[in-house]
């Protein structure tokens, strides 16, 4: 009887153990309270700089990457989408994710950092947990994310998250007027993300585009700013395909009308091939 009661003791012992030593795994004091809703904290609508107007980035293309931003913002006015690909609810990707189209949520685990959004799937986990690139990771609109978080002034609390991320796929843009990254999808993003030591409701993100379209990598500086806390927080739902009129048919934009039937969105447009049709 004793012996067994030896073995409980034991066994508790070690269940005890492992709960502590999990607690001890994750200390959340550690990591900055970035709790509660975020949405984007400049003025003006979405943009990779947000220092500049949308219609005035000034990022440095090449002069390929020139002519091809000048063709897209002819097309769109005369009436096309231009290069932004987000009008058949194509996601937006990175970079172009954290210009935070929807509000954002951040929650840090010990091994990945999760950015909730609920616009066209721009949710975005970044792995903290040490790990390598992977070799055989399918490329994705948001790419492949490895963080890691620093204590920058030795005080025992990470205070920066660094962030490159890779393995990005297309079409993407940075921006609604079509400003394009490179067609090789070769593009790496380096983030530091950290908060404003003036106020902490806002947080700082230094993202640095590098691309074979640039001439040199583009940085810029995002802010996010606190709206509310977790049990106040109102989180909308954002579907795109609900309520889009735009159909792309033959890489052809067309618009469907009021009336349920399929318009032409620029001057002189020819109609779809109705071969199919009798």
């Amino acid at each position: 009887m004793n012996y067994q009661k030896s073995i409980g003791a034991i066994a508790l012992a070690a269940l005890l153990w492992a709960t502590v030593g999990t607690v001890q795994a994750f200390d959340e004091a550690k990591y900055p309270d970035w709790k509660g809703q975020w949405r984007r904290g400049d003025a003006g609508g979405p943009r990779y700089d947000p220092s500049k107007p949308l219609n005035a980035q000034q990022a440095p293309l090449t002069e390929e990457y020139k002519a091809i931003y000048a063709a897209s913002i002819a097309d769109q006015n005369a009436g096309g989408q231009g290069n932004d690909p987000t009008y058949t609810c194509v996601p937006p990707g990175m970079p172009r994710i954290m210009s935070i189209y929807d509000p954002l949520e951040i929650v840090i685990t010990p091994s990945t950092t999760h950015m909730f959004m609920q616009h066209i799937h721009d949710s975005r986990r970044i792995f903290t947990d040490d790990r390598p690139w992977p070799t055989d990771f399918e490329p994705t609109f948001a790419g492949y994310s490895i963080g890691k978080w620093i204590d920058t002034d030795g005080d025992g609390r990470y205070d920066v998250l660094e962030v490159e991320t890779r393995d990005l796929k297309g079409p993407r843009a940075y921006d609604g007027l079509g400003l394009p990254l490179h067609r090789d999808d070769k593009t790496i993003i380096k983030e530091r993300l950290y908060t404003d030591k003036a106020n902490p409701n806002i947080i700082i993100n230094e993202i640095t585009t590098i691309d074979s379209a640039l001439t040199r990598p583009w940085t810029a500086t995002k802010k996010y700013r606190r709206v509310a806390t977790n049990d106040k927080a109102v989180w909308p739902e954002s579907v795109c395909a609900e309520g889009n009129q735009h159909v792309e048919i033959a890489g052809q934009n067309y618009f469907l009308g009021a009336d349920g039937l399929l318009m032409p969105t620029r001057k002189n447009q020819s109609p779809p091939d109705l071969k199919h049709f009798k």
